[in-house]
């Protein structure tokens, strides 16, 4: 979501640079932080970046991870956003990260309120949806970075349930996740992922794709704040012409047989 691809060495990254208020089709830009999160090497900033289109400011939220190299160099950097805010960008994200193996990721590496929502959705032989509420602040506001078809943060409890008793009816058994990178500061934790999909998942039109999603614990240790950059359900909508990955290559990508009976973090047989 650079947009668009991947750009390396200092000419390719020099030329994207100056062409990135251009992909946009604005005048001009402001960045305005908004938060940081930093751990093993590397940092989530989440921004807003206020460009000027036609004399007004459009809002694009995004975030941007960084991997640290050698001698305060970067060695990677990594954008998302979603494609409702950028002219002509087409909603696939290819996954970044190419899994070991096709499992959940294991939340023994997580801590706290993270660790106990991951294990709830992704780890039980199916979505504990009142567990998952449990390691929320009742004031918890869940919601993506988009601005598509008018979504609105969802805010309270019976709100809440409404939200994980739907992805209860197709995760873990049809469309999975796994982390591939966690950034966790003690106060947010920050994970990028790729989706693990059974044939269940292909069915419904899924396509495995990547995302990040940051978790910000509020003063008691509960979930405050889940904030989510992904494409999903937005499959119908992807211009396969726009892509450098055809339809069939994209729905092979993390595509496994089915997940087995009573899902825990057994080996699946993929493709």
């Amino acid at each position: 979501d650079t947009p668009y691809g991947r750009y390396e060495g200092k000419v390719q990254i020099r030329a994207f640079a100056e062409g990135f208020i251009a992909r946009f089709e604005a005048d001009g830009l402001e960045i305005v932080p908004k938060f940081q999160t930093r751990s093993g090497g590397r940092s989530v900033t989440e921004m807003v970046l206020n460009f000027e289109v036609d004399g007004m400011i459009d809002q694009v939220p995004m975030f941007v991870v960084a991997d640290l190299g050698c001698r305060e160099t970067l060695e990677e950097v990594r954008f998302y956003t979603h494609s409702s805010f950028i002219p002509h960008l087409t909603p696939y994200r290819k996954p970044l990260f190419t899994p070991a193996h096709l499992e959940m990721g294991d939340p023994g590496l997580m801590t706290g309120a993270v660790r106990e929502y991951y294990t709830a959705l992704h780890h039980m032989p199916r979505v504990d949806v009142e567990r998952i509420l449990r390691s929320m602040h009742p004031d918890c506001v869940f919601g993506g970075y988009a601005l598509y078809r008018g979504q609105e943060p969802e805010k309270g409890m019976e709100a809440l349930r409404r939200v994980y008793t739907g992805m209860a009816s197709y995760i873990p058994e049809k469309v999975g996740m796994r982390y591939e990178t966690l950034i966790d500061d003690g106060v947010t934790g920050v994970i990028e992922w790729v989706h693990v999909i059974s044939d269940q998942g292909r069915e419904l039109g899924r396509i495995p794709m990547g995302g990040i999603a940051a978790y910000m614990r509020g003063e008691d240790g509960r979930l405050i704040s889940i904030r989510i950059s992904d494409y999903a359900w937005m499959e119908k909508e992807i211009d396969w012409s726009r892509t450098d990955t055809t339809e069939e290559e994209a729905g092979r990508i993390n595509t496994v047989r089915e997940f087995p009976a009573g899902v825990g973090r057994k080996r699946q047989e993929t493709l």
